[in-house]
């Protein structure tokens, strides 16, 4: 559909999912079923109006770092990127493994190294920065002195339309789940330093298992929710809850001066209003000042309440 207001349309569309904890065979905590639920969200991504140029996974993408468990996942997500044309992003969690993400994801080797998987892509001139900040046998997140040193040589020149940094570990304060701040990115104030001034126009995270928004060295940050299970953040006489609902991701619409973010749940409502797509044909026949009547006078056809 055309714009019908004030903005053209975005320049980018991204969608920004997080901790999909798949697992080989067994269901999460004899539960929740991890692959289903990614599923479940991505046919709702296919269903909105304007699809993504990317699909952004910030991290946990495999939550016992099985290799059948990666295998499954791009068995999911790669050909529903493929329907939609868009590119795919992953990013390392603490759940997730190095080698075994490099070799699984990447088809790459990595022998004895254990170096950090941080990779650079562009998507029709927006960068995107995937940066690990995974400690191998720890939940809390780090950055090397030589990940910021490449971060700052690779954001020294500016991408076309800027760039996005994609990470697990988001950096921000965590005040609705306090024992998530033993687990946070540490030295926060190293990378700000590299970030500050460059041509970072967000910060998209995960890790929590709940949607949260910041600022961080003046960039907003977006974290994502997850698609397996989620962080109760208003729990009944518990330290700390894990429940099988409101699970969600987010989607990124890019413009020259402003990025919107939009949580959209990861499963269907019940509908209680609605018009079906009947009433889009003889819309698209209205004239501009026939649609802004029709949607914005009170006592429209549209908006009259059912008898």
């Amino acid at each position: 559909m055309e714009p019908l207001g004030q903005y053209p349309d975005p320049i980018h569309v991204v969608a920004h999912l997080s901790d999909p904890h798949l697992l080989a065979t067994s269901l999460q905590y004899g539960v929740v079923d991890t692959a289903a639920h990614l599923e479940r969200a991505l046919e709702r991504l296919a269903r909105l109006p304007m699809p993504p140029q990317a699909l952004v996974f910030t991290g946990d993408l495999a939550d016992k770092a099985e290799p059948a468990a990666y295998a499954k996942l791009r068995g999911i997500v790669e050909p529903a990127a493929a329907a939609l044309g868009a590119q795919v992003v992953w990013v390392m969690g603490n759940h997730d493994e190095r080698a075994t993400y490099s070799r699984e994801l990447f088809d790459h080797d990595l022998g004895d190294s254990d170096a950090p998987q941080d990779r650079v892509y562009d998507v029709d001139g927006l960068r995107i920065v995937a940066l690990d900040t995974s400690v191998p046998g720890w939940h809390h997140g780090e950055l090397s002195d030589d990940q910021l040193a490449w971060l700052a040589d690779v954001l020294a020149e500016p991408a076309p339309h800027g760039t996005l940094l994609a990470m697990h570990h988001a950096p921000i304060p965590v005040p609705m789940l306090r024992l998530a701040e033993l687990i946070e990115l540490h030295d926060q104030e190293r990378l700000a330093a590299v970030v500050q001034g460059s041509d970072v126009r967000g910060i998209l995270g995960g890790h929590f298992h709940f949607t949260s928004f910041s600022t961080f060295a003046g960039v907003p940050v977006s974290v994502a929710s997850a698609t397996c299970y989620t962080s109760e953040i208003a729990p009944d006489q518990r330290l700390l809850s894990g429940v099988d609902a409101n699970q969600a991701f987010t989607m990124l619409h890019l413009y020259e001066d402003r990025v919107v973010h939009s949580v959209v749940p990861a499963l269907d409502g019940p509908e209680v209003t609605g018009h079906g797509l009947d009433m889009l044909e003889p819309f698209n026949a209205l004239t501009p000042a026939e649609r802004f009547d029709m949607v914005s006078r009170k006592d429209s056809l549209l908006n009259k309440p059912p008898a």
